[in-house]
This record gives structure tokens, C-alpha cells and sequence, in this order.
């Protein structure tokens, strides 16, 4: 048996250890809540990280549409680049899909050639961990862009404020002069 058949058999088992394996990063608190995952509505985090670990397995399986994955990485480091974690914190849910498919393949591998495919397997989640921390630090920059808009415009319109406040101190003055 190869093993992308053996993944695709055990598929689902991937996806609850990949998800309680991401559960994991989060903190105690957190946990609880994000583990109800099927409500898009009261928990969209989960939601979001469930469709889009879902989205990346059957890629990963199905050969790898490149946009396709990078949307779907999108997704879940976008939820990961606003919250408050380094970058290595940020993309590490990537790599815990290795864990997740050594732990559901684990009776399976036997053999020389399983391992190796399993090695492959394993390189392109390398990859994808790569394309997420490209993913990763597009979102922070974007972050930061719109923190520097922000500030731009709320300094723009201080100084305006401040402007339009001289301008009738002075008409102020002028007329006190007049008088």
C-alpha cells in the first residue's frame, strides 16, 4: 500500500490530532472554546482553522494546487498574524502536521519505501511551512501599514483640529484689537 493511501485512509484521524495538536498552542482558556469548531458563527477562529487544515490535507493529497494552497494557508496564518505570537509560533501549526501524520501512519509504516514516501510527504510540508512564513510576514506588513494610516490620519486630523483652533484665536485677537 502507498502512502498517500494509508493518509487518505486515515484522514480523519490526521485532522483531530492536527487540530488538537494546533489546540495546544493556544492557551488553557482558549482551548475550550476553539474546540468547538463546527459553529462558524460563535467560534469563527475554529471554524477557520478546521475548514482551512481540512483544505490543506486534501491538497497535499490531491497534488497541490499552488493557489488553491495558498489561499487556504492564507486563512489560518492570517488568524495567527493578529494575534499576539512570534512568527515561529505563528507557522509552527504547519509543521505539527507532521506529527499529526507520523502519529495516524505510525502502524502502517513498514518498510523502506513507506518511509521514504513518508520523507517526501514530509518535505513538502517543509515547503508549505516556507510559503506560510512568506504568508506570515504579507499579513504583519499589512498590519503595520494600516497602524501607520491610522496614525497618519489621526495625526493629520490633531493638526487640523489644532490649525482651525489658532486660526479662531486669532480671529479672536482680532477682533479684541478692533474693539
Amino acid at each position: 500500500m502507498k502512502l498517500r493511501d494509508i493518509l487518505l485512509k486515515e484522514r480523519n484521524a490526521i485532522l483531530d490530532g492536527w487540530y488538537k495538536l494546533i489546540l495546544g498552542t493556544y492557551p488553557i482558556e482558549s482551548r475550550v472554546f476553539l474546540a468547538k469548531k463546527n459553529d462558524a458563527a460563535a467560534n469563527p477562529v475554529g471554524h477557520v482553522i478546521a475548514v482551512s487544515i481540512e483544505g490543506i490535507l486534501q491538497e497535499l493529497l490531491s497534488g497541490m494546487d499552488t493557489k488553491r494552497m495558498a489561499s487556504l494557508l492564507d486563512d489560518i496564518i492570517r488568524v495567527r498574524a493578529v494575534q499576539d505570537c512570534c512568527p515561529s509560533e505563528a507557522i509552527s501549526l504547519i509543521l505539527l502536521l507532521k506529527q499529526a501524520l507520523r502519529d495516524a501512519a505510525r502502524g502502517h509504516l513498514k518498510g523502506e519505501q513507506l518511509v521514504s514516501e513518508l520523507l517526501a510527504f514530509e518535505d513538502e510540508v517543509d515547503r508549505l511551512t516556507l510559503l506560510s512564513f512568506d504568508i506570515f510576514m504579507k499579513c504583519r506588513e499589512d498590519i503595520f501599514d494600516l497602524k501607520v494610516n491610522e496614525l497618519r490620519r489621526s495625526t493629520f486630523l490633531i493638526a487640523k483640529r489644532l490649525n482651525h483652533e489658532k486660526e479662531q484665536t486669532q480671529q479672536k485677537n482680532k477682533i479684541q484689537e478692533v474693539v
